[in-house]
Formats: C-alpha cells, structure tokens, sequence
C-alpha cells in the first residue's frame, strides 16, 4: 500500500476511530492519542491489512488500543508505596472503574464482532450514539430497515452476553 492511498484510508476512517477510541475511553485528549496511535500501528503494519476489511482492521486496531490504555498502570493511577495518591472517599474504588470500563470495551468488541447488516447498524447507533434516522442517511437503508436491524443486533448482543455470563458463572 502505498503512502497515497494510506493517506487515504485515514482521511476517510479517520472519524471511527476516533469515536471508537473515545467511546472506549471517555477523554478527548485521550481519544486523539489513541486514534494517531492506531493509525500508526495501522501503518506499521498495513501489509497484513485484509483487503476489503480496512474499517473491520482498523476499528479492531483501535479497541485494542483504547483497551490497552484502559488497562494501563497510568490510566488506573496506581499508587506505589511512596506516591501521593487521591485521599480515599474522592474516587471510586479501582475495582468498580476497571470493571466498568473493561465491560464497556467487552461491548466494543462483541458489537465489532457481529456480522452485517447488524454490526454497522450498531456500531453507528450504539458506538457512535447516531440516530436510527442519521444511521439510515449514512448506510443508505430505509430507517424502519436500520430500527428492524438494531433490535436484532441488541438480541444477538444481549444472547453472546448472557451465554458469557452463564458459562463463566459454570468456570468461576
């Protein structure tokens, strides 16, 4: 791939990563970080990019870098001994913002995950947070189509979370 149509293929996904990435995160300035370190990840690495599958390849991309970020020592703000650290009562314990967020990217993943027509639908309409309407302009559907789409999409995501929750409840 050459650097042209790189360039290309940022200015045109350019925006999903980025809400990926914020979607995940929930800072702007984070999102940002992660989106130009998608993209050069992307990059790096753009000889292994499927054809045909750059939005797929590249939204995966970015959920794993929001993820890791999500996981990391500096966005959980561990406090080593010696550190100064915030006065307990003032922030939610670290136990309930990782599991918060770890679910939130657990989502990301299974909505990225879905087969068409069902994952652009909730990709745009739960990811992106667009309206059905907005969501039918963009994949030039009719919207009854897009609303048909979305609730099959939520039940297929509802049934991956529930067999989740039940076959780990049977390991754990």
């Amino acid at each position: 791939m050459t650097k042209e149509a790189f360039s290309q293929l940022v200015v045109r996904y350019e925006r999903l990563v980025y809400t990926i990435c914020f979607q995940l995160v929930r800072d702007p300035e984070a999102a940002e970080d992660l989106t130009q370190d998608a993209f050069l990840s992307a990059y790096l690495h753009r000889d292994a990019m499927p054809a045909g599958y750059e939005r797929q390849w590249l939204g995966r991309i970015a959920a794993n870098k929001a993820k890791d970020y999500l996981q990391s020592a500096w966005n959980r703000r561990t406090v080593l001994p010696g550190d100064e650290g915030i006065p307990p009562g003032l922030a939610p314990p670290a136990e309930a913002e990782a599991l918060s967020q770890s679910g939130a990217a657990e989502i990301a993943d299974l909505i990225l995950g879905l087969k068409e027509p069902y994952q652009s639908v909730c990709r745009l309409c739960l990811l992106e947070e667009r309206s059905p309407e907005e969501a039918a302009l963009a994949l030039g559907r009719p919207v009854k189509t897009i609303h048909t789409q979305l609730a099959r999409g939520k039940k297929l995501l509802r049934e991956q979370l529930e067999r989740r929750d039940y076959h780990g409840t049977l390991s754990g």
